[in-house]
């Protein structure tokens, strides 16, 4: 067994990582912190961990008790996760970071995007970016990995395989994405409360996302991208539009063809003519992808649905430290949905 340690554990990505390594076969989770929660039962905070793990209490964090185990995830802010990745990453076989701290290879977009000076050189150097479909080689073996946005993750796999192929003009990216509440973290906030919420669907992060540099490392595309939030508790919805190449225009057929073969050998990604919905992909590591052309416009249109807790954050964690560790890629992880 792998023994594993969940720095901030009493969160949504947190505890998300606790119910996949339940299930994991190789994975047993040792030491889970959350110093809000520290000394409380894990299952008093989310009764749904009672089978699994009845006498988990999630505990203070001390560098020396997490470096006791082999594998680390941190879910923590971003400025808190540079710090305590820092001191751990010498210390253990693998760190896996569910911030931004690792995710943006020029550090000088740090202060604008994200409000902080990185510091960290050496270390965002070395940090592997977890997108196994995309960046699956360089996973091997690492010992510190920048797991992707939510966001990015739904963008990234629509939009990504398309500019590779040279199919779509790499500036006339436009993503329109839709999150759940989740996405917000479990700290109180207003613009989070059910009675804001509920009966609602509003956009932010105009023009300034944080996730728009990463969209456009990732895809190599220039990218304007807006957030909605949506009133359901888990999933993105992206709806990515392009313009095609020069050369012959696509047809949505050949679109389908092109990410079905892009995608052909990736169990987690599911290409079809139907429509995708977040409903589809609840509780799984899966990605649900379709796409269309539409002559009257010129326009191609990409559209992806996950779950943002689990493929877009905690499962794709999972996935990369699964490839990173030479494991079998879909230990812990599930592609059937929960339904209704």
């Amino acid at each position: 067994m792998v023994s594993v340690a969940i720095i901030g554990a009493s969160g949504f990505t947190g505890v998300e990582l606790l119910r996949i390594c339940a299930a994991h076969p190789h994975f047993e989770v040792v030491y889970a912190t959350g110093d809000s929660a520290a000394g409380s039962l894990a299952s008093s905070l989310y009764p749904s961990l009672q089978a699994s793990y009845p006498n988990l209490v999630f505990e203070e964090f001390y560098a020396d008790r997490a470096a006791m185990a082999e594998v680390v995830f941190l879910c923590l802010p971003h400025e808190a996760a540079l710090e305590v990745a820092a001191s751990l990453v010498e210390r253990v076989r693998l760190v896996v970071d569910l911030s931004a701290a690792f995710r943006l290879k020029n550090s000088s977009l740090y202060p604008r995007w994200y409000g902080f000076v990185h510091g960290q050189a050496a270390l965002l150097a070395e940090a592997r970016y977890g997108l196994p479909e995309l960046f699956r080689d360089e996973l091997v073996g690492a010992r510190l990995i920048a797991t992707p946005g939510c966001y990015v993750t739904a963008a990234s796999l629509a939009i990504a395989p398309l500019v590779k192929m040279g199919l779509i003009e790499p500036k006339s990216v436009i993503v329109d994405a839709a999150s759940g509440v989740s996405g917000a973290g479990r700290t109180v906030k207003h613009s989070s409360l059910f009675s804001v919420v509920n009966e609602d669907f509003s956009a932010y992060g105009l023009l300034d996302h944080r996730h728009t540099p990463e969209i456009e490392q990732v895809t190599g595309a220039q990218v304007l991208f807006t957030p909605h939030l949506a009133p359901m508790n888990r999933g993105i919805l992206a709806t990515c539009y392009a313009k095609p190449s020069g050369g012959e225009a696509p047809t949505s057929a050949s679109l389908l063809a092109a990410l079905s073969n892009f995608y052909r050998h990736e169990q987690f990604v599911v290409v079809n003519k139907t429509s995708p919905s977040t409903k589809a992909t609840l509780g799984t590591n899966a990605v649900h992808i379709t796409a269309r052309f539409d002559e009257r416009t010129n326009t191609v249109m990409v559209i992806s649905a996950l779950d943002n807790l689990a493929k877009g954050a905690s499962g794709g964690a999972v996935q990369a430290a699964n490839v990173a560790l030479g494991l079998d890629e879909a230990s812990g992880l599930t592609k059937v949905g929960m339904f209704p």
